[in-house]
């Protein structure tokens, strides 16, 4: 069973998914909060396997409260939602520790997939939230990202397969690419998320263009 909290300031949104959420055999729905500092308070008190977190809210924006969640050890995993898809949070949320990005006016069934997915410890990402993503990292200047020492400890296939992970492949189609099997690859991608202390592939996403490992427009 998969135990869920939802933040968000507005009553009628925590109702709406709470029951989504609740209709589905694998999901419980554990609470809820108006805020962001009543979302940190509440999943150290009820201990949910997934946030469903708006970005916008009062006392403490969902921000904050995605990165102090990301802090603690064996937290929960953060799935961000709001009304806009190029939202200027969306870049820092990912950063602070979100292992996913949804619209709110995305289907219904996308966002019992979504809390599915974020739970099994994969990362999701909206394709307009990549684009946004390495647009980020285009704008930058090359030099203002230095590569970490952290990618000398991958292998040659280990770093390919981050290559590919960032370009937004999913394990199948890696799979295709390199002509392994699936679960081959998965086995790299735990690895890779292990040695370079990453809690899933949103992140390695986030890590692969913030240390210049990929480049945007490759």
């Amino acid at each position: 069973m998969i135990r869920v909290l939802i933040a968000d300031d507005q009553a009628m949104v925590r109702q709406g998914f709470g029951a989504l959420l609740a209709a589905q055999p694998d999901l419980m729905v554990v609470g809820d909060a108006a805020d962001g500092a009543a979302a940190v308070a509440q999943c150290r008190r009820l201990d949910p396997d997934v946030v469903l977190m708006d970005v916008r809210m009062p006392v403490m924006d969902g921000l904050e409260a995605t990165r102090r969640l990301a802090e603690s050890p064996g937290g929960p995993r953060v799935l961000i939602l709001t009304t806009f898809d190029l939202d200027d949070y969306v870049y820092e949320a990912l950063r602070a520790g979100a292992s996913g990005f949804l619209l709110k006016d995305a289907p219904a069934a996308d966002l019992v997939q979504a809390v599915r997915v974020v739970a099994a410890g994969d990362g999701l990402l909206a394709p307009s939230v990549t684009r946004r993503l390495i647009s980020e990292f285009a704008a930058r200047p090359r030099a203002q990202r230095p590569r970490p020492t952290a990618l000398n400890a991958l292998t040659p296939r280990e770093t390919e397969v981050l290559r590919l992970i960032a370009r937004g492949r999913s394990n199948q189609e890696i799979a295709a690419d390199l002509v392994v099997a699936e679960q081959t690859v998965k086995t790299h991608v735990g690895r890779i998320l292990a040695k370079l202390g990453l809690r899933d592939r949103a992140q390695a996403v986030v890590f692969a263009y913030e240390s210049g490992l990929v480049a945007a427009g490759e």
